[in-house]
């Protein structure tokens, strides 16, 4: 595979929208699980708890919500208070169903990352790319809605 391959936009964004409506479809309540920490974030300092912050994005809980490649934008009610919140693709980590514990670790971005030269005959280089058990807070693979009971515990619901 030759190494001047036209450069494509992040998957991130698209991953996130996708995976915002299936939880949505199925009539469950989407949270991102977001790194706060990182610049550009804007929520209210009181709900970050040891740099990470969950947020509630259903539709009943936020108002003007826009989903696009850059950010997730919305305004939500913390402790009775509207705010305004910003959070940029790069730092969510993940989005789940609150009630199933159902979603996603979004996988490290490899935007600009040329594909090495020992990439498989499929096109999607090496295996390991794909491997985003890191992005877990908790070290373990996201679920992949087999048979294991949802993890619960390590999350807190944010109203």
């Amino acid at each position: 595979m030759s190494n001047d391959a036209p450069v494509m936009t992040s998957h991130r964004p698209y991953l996130l929208r996708a995976l915002y409506e299936w939880i949505a479809d199925n009539g469950m309540t989407p949270h991102l699980l977001v790194d706060a920490m990182q610049a550009g974030v804007r929520v209210p300092a009181h709900t970050v708890k040891e740099g990470r912050v969950v947020l509630n994005v259903a539709d009943r809980a936020v108002s003007r919500l826009e989903m696009d490649n850059d950010a997730v934008r919305f305004t939500a009610r913390f402790g009775g208070v509207s705010h305004p919140v910003l959070v940029p693709i790069s730092a969510i980590l993940a989005i789940y169903a609150r009630e199933t514990g159902q979603g996603m670790a979004l996988p490290e971005d490899v935007t600009g990352t040329p594909p090495p030269d020992d990439a498989d005959d499929n096109g999607l280089g090496a295996s390991d790319q794909g491997d985003t058990s890191d992005d877990d807070p908790d070290g373990r693979p996201p679920s992949d809605g087999g048979s294991a009971p949802p993890r619960r515990g390590h999350l807190r619901v944010v109203k």
